[in-house]
């Protein structure tokens, strides 16, 4: 049994998260996540909320509430959307923990003694208007790399240049708007990740099957213009992980926190503890999936982002693990997504452009949009959702492949065999063939997910679904029952048997889908299908069944058209 540890980008407190957040992380991390579940392994799957900086701030202070209070509240709203989403964390935990505000004082504490942090007096940008000092986000203005007019303070979103503030053209307040700003000295800790730039490229040499998008990233940020630079990890803020060194106070730099960036990947390791913690584990018990001196060296440990947060997650991540010289687990696997766009133009958390994750879920349940999504994952380039395009993709394969063959063999077998499995005889050539075929099938749909290669899964799921609907179009039991009751018999008992392989095999897709299938087949066996051919004579002769309601119900040309309208604009 392998053991398997999964993290997702954490999500940003500030606010529901969109189906293009969703796509970029999250989602595809659960289909892995329970594929290896599947597949009889240990997975430790974690997420958690990043509550940290000032989006944060701003947001409370929007909402009228206590910046700790809105973020207890904006994690349960996010952990209830997420579990409504079928995502099944081991653990979703919080950036403001205790045991993340620890980690991450004694991981600054471990950087020191190491010589990888330098004080440094620099010049930020002040906003006379706003009263406060701007973290290097929220300033605005024309990228001097790309032209992009909304290029952020920190990287430009557009070209993914790596940015100081003054770098910008036209800077202004992205809270405010205002263009009076000035520059002020003050003090803050910076990591040296120029002194760990050979090492950080060698270990990334080292990740030869990492997706081509994630390397080529994080080789330009290695490499191009001055190459990897030394990156502030403290701000002047009221809000986050107060800066000491472990339990001890660090001269100087009383008042400040750590940068959101350098405590929020902490938290896979932190939100691990916590999930110990509330679980009365020992701390053996997460340490065995991080510390490689405790028992984390068989451990794969894959991450699952966008594009936009790879160059955090190949470089300054890594550059805090290696540099504090400890055991730490480093990541084998970084899977890395492009973004989906909606509907001719982006989504937007911001501008509130598209359809939101509790949105879906108040249209149609989490499987609909979790097939579309994922089957149209943006791996190889950006994708975009389309209204036209989720109705086709909705009723052509939930509807007409999977949910009409369980529906035509259910009902068939009820009226003239009743709602058991009959006997019949054994199974022919056209059955042995069609075991064939799966065999081949499953066999290259383990490879793809193994690869997370996600799209190329979803197309080979849906084939498996289909060489099941022309079996039974082939095999017409309802003609053959007119000659040979016994023959049909055994090409239902086949049918049926289908329906509790379909559900084994598409969990990771549509887990609730895949529950009733199996509810419906009056069944808990979901043994992976290792022998296909055993896998077909699992439910034995006279095993009761019920016939379940519609699986899928079809788009209508109307819905689709009163939500593309509903949709049109942004989100209030």
């Amino acid at each position: 049994m392998a053991r398997i540890l999964i993290t997702s980008a954490i999500p940003y407190i500030n606010g529901i998260k969109h189906l293009g957040n969703l796509i970029g992380s999250q989602l595809p991390a659960d289909l892995y996540a329970r594929y290896q579940r599947g597949r009889g392994n240990e997975v430790m799957f974690l997420c958690a909320t990043d509550e940290h900086g000032t989006p944060a701030e701003l947001a409370a202070a929007k909402a009228e509430k206590p910046v700790a209070e809105f973020c207890a509240e904006m994690h349960g709203v996010q952990l209830d959307i997420a579990n409504r989403f079928g995502l099944s964390f081991d653990h979703f935990g919080r950036s403001s923990s205790d045991q993340n505000k620890k980690l991450t004082q004694h991981f600054a504490g471990k950087l020191d003694e190491a010589g990888l942090i330098r004080e440094v007096s620099e010049k930020q940008v002040y906003s006379n208007t706003d009263g406060r000092f701007l973290p290097d986000r929220y300033i605005e203005g024309t990228c001097p790399n790309c032209g992009y007019e909304r290029a952020r303070g920190d990287q430009c979103e557009n070209c993914t240049k790596q940015l100081d503030p003054t770098d910008l053209i036209e800077p202004r307040s992205a809270i405010s708007g205002s263009t009076d700003l000035e520059v002020r000295e003050t003090k803050h800790l910076y990591l040296r990740q120029s002194a760990m730039k050979d090492q950080l490229d060698a270990w990334i040499d080292s990740k030869t099957d990492w997706p081509i998008l994630t390397t080529s990233i994080a080789k330009k940020w290695l490499h191009d213009g001055d190459g990897l630079r030394d990156r502030g990890i403290t701000r002047d803020l009221d809000w986050g992980v107060p800066v000491k060194k472990g339990d001890q106070d660090w001269p100087g730099m009383e008042g400040k926190v750590f940068y959101v960036w350098f405590d929020a990947p902490i938290e896979y390791i932190a939100c691990t503890k916590e999930w110990a913690d509330a679980n009365g584990k020992a701390d053996a018990e997460w340490e065995r999936w991080w510390r490689t001196d405790k028992g984390a060296d068989d451990v794969r440990y894959v991450q699952f982002m966008g594009k936009d947060n790879v160059p955090f997650h190949t470089l300054s991540f890594p550059a805090t693990i290696l540099g504090s010289g400890e055991t730490w687990k480093m990541v084998d696997h970084l899977k890395s997504f492009n973004y989906l766009n909606y509907d001719g133009g982006q989504f937007s958390t911001s501008q509130g452009r598209g359809v939101f994750m509790d949105q879906a879920l108040d249209l149609l349940p989490a499987d609909y949009w979790r097939w579309w999504l994922l089957s149209h994952a943006p791996e190889s380039s950006d994708s975009e959702f389309t209204w036209e395009n989720f109705q086709q993709s909705v009723n052509k394969d939930l509807a007409d492949v999977l949910g009409n063959f369980v529906s035509r063999i259910t009902k068939f077998c009820r009226s003239k065999f009743g709602e058991v499995v009959p006997e019949g005889g054994a199974y022919g050539e056209r059955e042995n063939a069609l075991i064939s075929e799966l065999t081949r099938r499953i066999r290259a749909y383990e490879g793809f997910m193994e690869a997370m290669e996600v799209r190329k899964s979803a197309q080979e799921l849906r084939a498996i679904w289909v060489a099941g609907n022309e079996y039974l179009q082939a095999a017409a039991p309802w003609s053959t029952f007119k000659e040979d009751p016994e023959q049909a018999a055994a090409q239902v008992r086949l049918g049926l048997n289908l329906i509790r392989l379909y559900a084994v095999l598409s969990a990771p897709f549509i887990p609730n889908a895949s529950a009733r299938m199996l509810s419906a087949m009056n069944t808990l066996a979901t043994d992976w299908p290792d022998d296909v051919d055993a896998a077909l004579n699992a439910l034995p002769a006279d095993h009761a069944f019920t016939v379940p309601e519609v699986l899928f119900a079809k788009i209508t040309d109307e819905q689709r058209e009163d939500w593309q309208t509903r949709f049109a604009g942004t989100r209030a």
